[in-house]
């Protein structure tokens, strides 16, 4: 077979994103046609939503629904029901105009007597003023009409979920649908239980999509990407259907997700389903894998993939030693193939800097492969998307970025790099300037001296909108600890350049890392309160920390003050590793009180409060003097 004859296709499995298509696909098509490989790309999260969401779909969901006892229908189900030729009539318009078509309905919308509104919708009961008056005035004022609409269709989106959640399947989301069945499963017992059980309607929406698609490609080989726990299952339930009926087509399973928790696979179950695993950057294994495929390449000079053995059944590592594709040579991603005006622009933050992950069609790219700091503990430094760190010039960039923006017509990008260089950022806002290619684009990077106010104005020039970076836990001793390289008085003087040159500033932070006890809480909390109250960050999400194997705290615990516990038995995943701290704190109960601060501050509430009223435990009173960072800013 000929490399011009050999057909490959790529395929985003539920759930991603809606509002842009996740970038894998498009940086591995891209690729492969670069090297004269006909491949193609599918977004069935998009295609299956779309499918639930329309209003045939919902008469299925419908006919799911009345197949219930009465007495097992929730209160969800119901209100359904009893509003289904309201929510049947107004589907399909409004997802046309969360596509961005159709202006004019935002006016119908906006009324809140046109869309049907389920429990989603008390939401907005946290935003009614004191007189009682419109709870979204505050947020979108009298001009932000396409906002509030949008808002609200997104609310009605999420009733719609919660239907499916409950008449349907039980795990659905749209974002992290069946994540429980992978997250850190050393067991492949939940998901061969799930896989072998009879399909629900979800499954068989899927099951007929992906299907359609395979019938009309005709692939020689099938790349599954799953990035996250959330779309493993129905990448599995993918390749279980066209196992069945197109045999002999290839598949592999490759992504983020196999790239930190399937590095000791040894479950020949997988196979079932899937051909080959590979780790890390995919390029060289595909070239690989094609090239066995074809018959011009052994099984045993495949590159970083796992196989299992025709006669011992064994789950077998395979890894030829052959040099990665140099970053500067991977070509440009092509979105060709997906339908980038049937996203959804979703609005379930009303935060401006928050809104950005779903609301909007961005181009992702990469300034830089890996992160030129590889020093944080809590971090996979080990592995390749951390551990290799390459960059491309500025001019490949722009004429990457000037590829895109010819192909797709939009030029909002999100840069997706763990940590995009400031050496870097300059020379491409340079080349953009010097090139007048005008773009908006936002990223992340690690908050260093190196951006200066004289850096960010060069940024914001050039395009730059919203930067967020790991402030992680608000402490000195705890970011050293880290080995974050930064201090907290040096993160607010970077966040207030970013903030005073009008880009917006999301802070990542953590709660729960070794040795962090109520007074580090509660003291991190009060700086986050000032650097909300002090204009440097406009945004923040509080995670709780994770230990995992690749990263130096899952290494070199006894430097960390904890101690590991045993892992579970298994071949599946490895990756997230319980620990005792002997601090004992109570994260669980501080993560509430962090969530519920955070959610407030960013909607400008509770500024003024005591941060030890957002706990429901009795807290220790903060070591961080109420104008501290206030200080540390006016003495510059």
């Amino acid at each position: 077979m000929s490399i011009e004859s050999f057909r490959v296709l790529s395929v985003i499995p539920p759930m991603t994103q809606l509002n842009t298509p996740y970038p894998s696909t498009a940086y591995l098509t891209g690729f492969l046609r670069s090297r004269g490989i006909a491949a193609s790309q599918v977004d069935l999260a998009l295609e299956l939503v779309l499918d639930l969401l329309s209003p045939e779909g919902l008469d299925r969901i419908r006919t799911c629904c009345e197949a219930l006892p009465a007495s097992a229908r929730s209160a969800v189900v119901t209100h359904f029901l009893a509003a289904f030729e309201r929510y049947r009539a107004s589907i399909a318009p409004t997802l046309r105009f969360l596509q961005g078509a159709d202006a004019t309905l935002a006016h119908r919308i906006a009324t809140r007597r046109w869309l049907p509104e389920g429990a989603r919708f008390r939401s907005l009961d946290v935003y009614v003023d004191a007189e009682g008056g419109d709870p979204l005035a505050w947020a979108f004022g009298a001009l932000g009409l396409q906002d509030r609409a949008r808002h609200l269709a997104t609310l009605y989106l999420d009733d719609l979920a919660d239907v499916l959640r409950d008449a349907v399947d039980s795990r659905f989301e749209f974002v992290r649908y069946a994540e429980k069945l992978a997250a850190s499963q050393a067991s492949f017992d939940a998901l061969a239980e799930a896989l072998a059980a009879p399909p629900n309607l979800v499954d068989e929406r899927l099951a007929a999509l992906a299907l359609a698609v395979v019938d009309l490609q005709r692939p020689d080989l099938l790349l599954l990407s799953v990035p996250f726990p959330g779309s493993v299952y129905a990448a599995l339930r993918i390749a279980q259907a066209v196992k069945a009926r197109h045999p002999g087509i290839a598949v592999a399973l490759g992504g983020g997700f196999v790239n930190t928790e399937l590095r000791e696979l040894a479950e020949p179950r997988l196979f079932d389903f899937v051909d080959v695993v590979t780790l890390d950057a995919g390029e060289r294994p595909l070239l690989a894998l094609i090239e066995h495929l074809q018959g011009r390449r052994s099984r045993q000079r495949l590159v970083r993939s796992f196989v299992r053995d025709a006669d011992a059944g064994a789950v077998r590592y395979v890894n030829f030693p052959e040099p990665d594709v140099p970053f500067e040579e991977v070509g440009t991603p092509t979105w060709d193939g997906l339908p980038l005006g049937r996203y959804l622009s979703l609005l379930d933050m009303l935060n401006p800097m928050n809104r950005l992950w779903s609301d909007g069609r961005w181009n992702k790219l990469t300034v830089a492969h890996g992160c030129y700091w590889k020093k944080c503990s809590f971090c996979d430094v080990s592995l390749d998307y951390i551990a290799r760190f390459e960059q491309a010039s500025a001019e490949t960039l722009v004429d990457r970025i000037e590829a895109i923006v010819q192909e797709t017509g939009e030029t909002g990008f999100h840069f997706v790099d763990e940590a995009a260089p400031p050496s870097a950022l300059r020379a491409l806002a340079a080349e953009l300037r010097r090139r007048k290619v005008d773009i908006s684009w936002w990223g992340n990077v690690r908050f260093e001296k190196t951006f200066t106010r004289e850096l960010c104005d060069e940024l914001a020039e050039s395009g730059c909108i919203a930067i967020s970076g790991g402030l992680e836990v608000a402490s000195d001793r705890l970011l050293k600890l880290m080995k974050k390289g930064v201090s907290v008085e040096q993160v607010a003087r970077v966040t207030q350049a970013f903030s005073d040159a009008g880009i917006l500033v999301h802070a990542y932070l953590m709660y729960g890392f070794p040795t962090q006890d109520e007074q580090d809480t509660v003291d991190a909390l009060e700086y986050v309160r000032q650097l909300f109250d002090n204009g440097c960050i406009q945004s923040g999400f509080f995670h709780r920390f994770a230990c995992t194997v690749h990263s130096p705290v899952g290494r070199h615990p006894e430097e960390y003050g904890i101690e590991l516990l045993p892992l579970p038995a298994g071949g599946f995943a490895k990756n997230d590793v319980a620990f005792v701290d002997p601090t004992g704190a109570d994260h669980d109960a501080m993560g509430r009180a962090l969530r519920k601060a955070i959610y407030n501050y960013m909607h400008g509430l509770g500024l003024d409060a005591d941060v030890r009223s957002w706990f429901d435990v009795r807290m220790p009173k903060p070591t961080v003097g109420r104008h501290r960072i206030a200080r540390a800013l006016a003495a510059g």
